[in-house]
């Protein structure tokens, strides 16, 4: 945009917020079944933790699935229209929540709806918050790249710190109509206010081939993904943890984890663009890793409240400082396609640790998912130091 460059921080944030606000719809879906589900599937529907986890999952699958396609239909269509797709995707989970709960006589088929429900949120999740991120780099150019991805982090986290113990809340209340309700409530108010806003202009040029594009950023996504699952034990299986040590406050654990990403993100999130992403992410990964130790080894809720934090206070810079990197080995109008594939990393990494953690606990009890995840999260550190070993060497 030709009048960014004489804009206020204020002023600049402002733009970025009113596109932004669509990931926080999208990711307020996201949060309100996250503390109820697996209780629902667990004990109402009579299944084990491993279906519990594996249904939601299956929502990061559809996510990985989708993701870059999404980025590549921003590419191409502009983002404003698959934001659109995106909320209405959202909007449809809702429904079929709501369908599942009134089927909890029948198991199976209720369980089959709450899948159904949960794949669409999967792509609803991919359309909205990939399509949000490239409207607000749009809108605002490609030197606030990290401003916008970090912005865009904020409002995921912010939406699911809130989300989840306002899905408890109505759950409570209406039960799982409550939160379903409000889901698709909000995939018809996204929807009216996002076709209302003007869109923006595609970026023209030769696209490079998808396999180029995956090439340049893998190594990025794939540290990400690997970081990601520190975040994904917490989120899935956390309201079980408390349960199995006869402890309450499982949502506010996941509050805490928000409320760490979102301080960090707010209060950190320039030191990206001063220090760079690779470096910026090493710190990030190990606090993020002593916090899954601190969950491991905690003996009461308090020391796992303080272990989330930690957590998420170390996992909050990570999406954006590695997304910078990953953005930068493309031209502007491959921006979408390759933010996609990066993303789809997280959604690979949120996918798998559902099921997988949900063996480790068949066999090795509940703790032992946290110190599991954090040696992939020592994983990911091990890559990104590579990463950045082999940025100083062609430097020189």
């Amino acid at each position: 945009m030709s009048d960014v460059a004489v804009l206020s921080n204020s002023q600049l944030n402002k733009r970025i917020l009113s596109v932004i606000i669509f990931t926080f719809f999208c990711y307020l879906s996201v949060g309100l079944p996250l503390a109820v589900l697996p209780g629902f599937v667990k004990n109402q529907l009579g299944f084990s933790a491993f279906i519990a986890g594996l249904i939601i999952s299956l929502q990061y699958f559809a996510t990985l699935l989708s993701r870059p396609q999404s980025g590549i239909l921003a590419d191409r269509l502009g983002p404003k229209r698959v934001v659109m797709l995106g909320l209405i995707c959202c909007g449809m989970s809702g429904v079929l929540t709501i369908l599942a709960a009134l089927m909890s006589h029948s198991p199976m088929l209720s369980l089959g709806l709450l899948a159904l429900g949960r794949l669409f949120l999967g792509v609803g999740e991919s359309f909205s918050s990939t399509g949000s991120t490239l409207w607000g780099m749009n809108v605002v150019g490609p030197l606030q790249t990290a401003r916008v991805i970090s912005w865009n982090g904020v409002a995921t986290y912010l939406a699911m710190a809130i989300g989840a113990p306002l899905g408890v809340m109505l759950n409570n209340w209406f039960g799982m109509s409550g939160f379903a309700g409000l889901i698709a409530l909000m995939g018809i108010g996204g929807y009216l206010l996002a076709s209302s806003k003007p869109a923006v202009s595609v970026s023209v040029g030769e696209r490079t081939p998808f396999h180029r594009v995956f090439s340049r950023v893998w190594l990025y996504g794939m540290a990400l993904g690997f970081g990601t699952i520190g975040f994904g034990v917490i989120a899935t299986f956390i309201t079980l943890y408390f349960a199995s040590r006869d402890w309450s406050g499982a949502a506010l654990a996941l509050s805490v984890f928000s409320l760490g990403f979102v301080m960090v993100r707010l209060g950190f999130g320039r030191y990206i663009t001063r220090f760079g992403g690779l470096k910026v992410s090493l710190g990030s990964f190990l606090l993020e890793c002593l916090g899954l130790i601190i969950i491991w080894q905690a003996d009461s809720a308090m020391v796992v409240g303080f272990g989330a934090f930690l957590t998420g206070c170390g996992f909050s810079l990570i999406f954006p400082a590695l997304g910078v990197e990953a953005v930068k080995q493309v031209q502007r109008q491959d921006q979408g396609a390759a933010l996609g594939t990066y993303s789809a990393f997280l959604d690979l990494g949120l996918g798998l640790t559902g099921p997988v953690a949900g063996l480790f606990i068949s066999h090795w009890g509940m703790q032992s998912v946290y110190l599991a995840a954090a040696m992939m999260v020592l994983g990911a550190m091990l890559m990104t130091l590579r990463l950045h070993l082999r940025r100083s060497r062609q430097s020189q």
